[in-house]
């Protein structure tokens, strides 16, 4: 009789030992300095950006504006519960999430694509004129040619030996 109590001791209790040890194996992370502009993980189709709301304490209405109109949307606290953030306390943004000035806004991947393929191209078209004008410059005694313009700097530390030693 005993050995079926055994078997009923051992058939209750099916916890599996790959649970019982893996919280307490979780691995610390080193200390970091705290984010003071964390975000929750964004929904499907969006990506999350911080817009100016206020600049020193005064609304900041025609940003606000010009980023309502191209499809930034404000990001309620309600809408993520389980994300601790501060939020808005008065004003239009009230309980939307924001920390000094600023609020988290949601605007679909394809918008944000397409602004930021619009400022790429926009960058071209300056950096062209400038290149046209800068070639325009050139003389057949010294011609410019393309290879002669460098668009890349290097910042070294420190000084370069020289071949005096000094």
């Amino acid at each position: 009789m005993t050995d079926n109590n055994k078997i009923k001791d051992v058939g209750t209790d099916r916890n599996s030992r790959s649970a019982e040890t893996r919280d307490s194996q979780t691995r610390r992370t080193p200390w970091k300095p705290p984010s003071m502009l964390d975000t929750p993980e964004a929904p499907n189709g969006y990506k999350f950006r911080w817009i100016r709301e206020a600049t020193r304490g005064q609304d900041d209405k025609s940003n606000m504006s010009k980023r309502i109109r191209e499809g930034y949307e404000p990001v309620r606290a309600e809408d993520h519960p389980d994300f601790e953030a501060p939020t808005v306390d008065s004003g239009t943004n009230e309980g939307v999430i924001g920390v000094g000035g600023l609020i988290l806004a949601k605007v679909p991947i394809e918008t944000a694509k397409e602004r930021n393929d619009y400022f790429q191209s926009q960058a071209k078209s300056a950096m062209d004129g400038v290149d046209h004008n800068y070639m325009r410059e050139s003389d057949a005694r010294m011609p410019i040619k393309d290879s002669d313009i460098q668009r890349t700097s290097k910042v070294a530390f420190g000084s370069k030996p020289t071949e005096e030693g000094n």
